[in-house]
């Protein structure tokens, strides 16, 4: 495998998807994980563009048959990342970019732990996470809370990432992860290093 893999979390109304969508227009050779959910396909949605939307069922028997990188259940339903499109666009030597919470960075940092670079992205405080989860008018009041005490427990996961910063000027946070991308390129890890120096003394 020749690519890279960027970790994008945080809370549920970072606005972590929204940039880590709009960097494949900035970065080149870059691919989206869509994720597979078993959750209500919400109006404003597309199947295979947001979310791949599958049954219960479905899920159930992918995980049986090991089509999952990872996978997680989260308010009652399930989140996964298909193994078979990742490992075709690492191959390919692409920038592999997950928008996937803090379990499933774990399980993906201890698969493959030198192809990884992960970045946490937040809002500058609670309060700010609470307006742009009700702005979005899809969820009931208990959901909501519910997803604000996830991201208290999120918050302290922050030190098991490569990279931080807080997502207040949309454009300044799209720069700093653009700048995170292009350098996850160049880790030493993703160089084999004893073959590199044996053919740069010939």
């Amino acid at each position: 495998m020749s690519g890279s893999i960027l970790v994008v979390s945080g809370p549920s109304g970072s606005g972590k998807t929204s940039l880590a969508k709009k960097l494949l227009d900035i970065v080149p050779d870059s691919y989206f994980s869509i994720s597979t959910t078993t959750r209500k396909q919400r109006e404003n949605e597309e199947n295979g563009i947001d979310y791949h939307f599958i049954g219960k069922d479905e899920f159930l028997s992918e995980i049986d048959e090991g089509g999952f990188l990872e996978w997680a259940e989260v308010h009652g339903n399930f989140y996964g990342t298909a193994f078979k499109p990742i490992e075709a666009a690492l191959n390919e030597g692409k920038i592999v970019v997950l928008d996937i919470d803090v379990q499933g960075h774990k399980a993906i940092r201890e698969k493959f732990p030198k192809l990884v670079t992960s970045v946490f992205i937040t809002t500058k405080n609670m309060g700010v996470l609470k307006e742009r989860l009700a702005s979005r008018g899809t969820e009931t009041s208990e959901i909501l809370e519910q997803r604000v005490i996830n991201a208290i427990s999120e918050m302290r996961q922050i030190s098991e990432y490569d990279y931080f910063f807080v997502n207040d000027d949309f454009n300044e946070s799209l720069k700093a992860l653009t700048a995170i991308a292009i350098a996850s390129k160049f880790k030493q890890s993703l160089t084999d290093n004893e073959s590199f120096i044996k053919h740069w003394k010939i």
